[in-house]
């Protein structure tokens, strides 16, 4: 791992509640990436943020949660105080919230979401592309990702190395062997 811990950033339903499987993957998958002592970072919100905060702390790991004040939007979930993270960054906005959490992960993983889910795989996906050969691993979590990336590899005018700079997941297990072998592989 070298001197400095390496960030996993890890994207997902806002809304994602306990009983989940989604929720329940990305808290296996962060407290297993806490225990190969990486550091988990998220929105620190609540779903999918929460669960990988929870399991960045159950792995013995540390959490740093990225948010903002939401002053005048009707639909962002902000800060959840039951999200545990260690260290909290406060973003001045959304789109300054979002390159804060590109910026700060040596790798992403993406669990199902909304539309601030679909905006944040945008932009990781389009990075991707742009460091080709050196990008950040970019990981999507579930079985359904085929069929979305599918459909965009038959549908809009994608280059060759955009549909390399992804792996598709299954089980935290999986995604953790993941960001091992790629972020080797970048260092």
């Amino acid at each position: 791992m070298g001197q400095k811990a390496k960030k996993v950033t890890v994207f997902g339903f806002s809304e994602a509640k306990p009983e989940d499987q989604d929720y329940q993957d990305a808290y296996q998958t962060a407290k297993l990436l806490a225990q190969e002592g990486f550091v988990i970072v998220d929105g620190g919100g609540p779903g999918i943020m929460r669960a990988a905060s929870e399991g960045a702390k159950a792995g013995g790991g540390k959490a740093i949660g990225v948010t903002f004040d939401p002053k005048g939007m009707t639909n962002f979930e902000g800060r959840d105080p039951n999200n545990p993270a260690d260290e909290v960054i406060v973003a001045g906005n959304y789109v300054e919230r979002t390159l804060k959490l590109l910026e700060m992960g040596d790798a992403y993983i993406i669990f199902n979401g909304g539309t601030g889910t679909i905006s944040e795989f945008g932009m990781a996906w389009g990075l991707a592309r742009l460091y080709f050969g050196h990008h950040k691993p970019l990981i999507l979590f579930g079985s359904w990702w085929h069929q979305i990336m599918e459909v965009f590899a038959q549908n809009m005018h994608l280059r060759p190395e955009e549909l390399q700079v992804y792996r598709i997941v299954t089980t935290p297990a999986e995604a953790v062997e993941e960001v091992k072998k790629l972020i080797n592989q970048h260092d």
